[in-house]
């Protein structure tokens, strides 16, 4: 756990969380299918290889999303992956599963302080997450999906969103995120910033764009907040 920059947490007025990898544990589930293609093949060694095949594949990906930014083509990326979400039969996915912790560390999270998702994922999905834990759902006051912005992230424009939405400043709120894209977003927008391992960040990483904080798990947040 490191901590390069203080973060006022008691300035602190909105917790904005992305999905994958800080509050679901989608990056084991995709480790587990990748395991199940390779088990007949490599046997007991699937389980160390399918988790570094799908870490180097999520680097590229947000390298991508990223470049994407950069040179002002993610409004097509954004409308090929709403329209790869709209082909499947069912966009209300319910299989999700919590990363340890982290439901305990949002029952927890005092009422003052206004939850919301920040995410990539699309507005079914995220209407699929809150439906499969509807004792959590009400906390989160803003969601903030692929549909709601013409620019994804790591363009600052979902977190200013919701920002807006919440009638507060950016400095006000706290982006936590496992991904560089998580990072680059929250810090042009001029939000603060939490990295977590539990997805597949690495520290090295996020700490160079921008990460103020980073915590093993979106768990751990709980220590700075209560």
């Amino acid at each position: 756990m490191t901590r390069p920059t203080p973060i006022p947490f008691q300035d602190i007025q909105a917790i904005l969380f992305d999905m994958d990898g800080t509050l679901i544990d989608t990056d084991d589930t995709a480790v587990g299918k990748v395991v199940r293609w390779l088990r007949p093949f490599l046997g007991k060694r699937s389980p160390r290889l399918a988790r570094w095949l799908v870490m180097k594949f999520e680097s590229p990906t947000n390298a991508l999303i990223t470049l994407a930014d950069a040179l002002h083509l993610d409004e097509p990326l954004k409308w090929f992956t709403t329209w790869q979400q709209s082909r499947r039969k069912d966009p209300f996915i319910a299989n999700f599963e919590m990363i340890p912790g982290v439901l305990e560390m949002l029952h927890a999270l005092p009422t003052h302080y206004r939850l919301g998702i920040v995410t990539t994922r699309s507005r079914y999905q995220i209407e699929g997450f809150l439906a499969q834990f509807p004792d959590i759902a009400p906390r989160f006051v803003v969601t903030c999906g692929s549909q709601d912005t013409r620019r994804l992230k790591p363009h600052p424009s979902p977190i200013q969103e919701a920002a807006r939405r919440l009638t507060l400043p950016e400095s006000a709120c706290l982006m936590v995120g496992d991904t560089t894209v998580d990072m680059h977003s929250a810090r042009r927008a001029g939000a603060w910033r939490v990295g977590v391992l539990c997805g597949f960040g690495e520290e090295g990483e996020l700490c160079r764009t921008g990460a103020q904080l980073i915590l093993s798990s979106t768990a751990d947040l709980a220590e700075y907040l209560l």
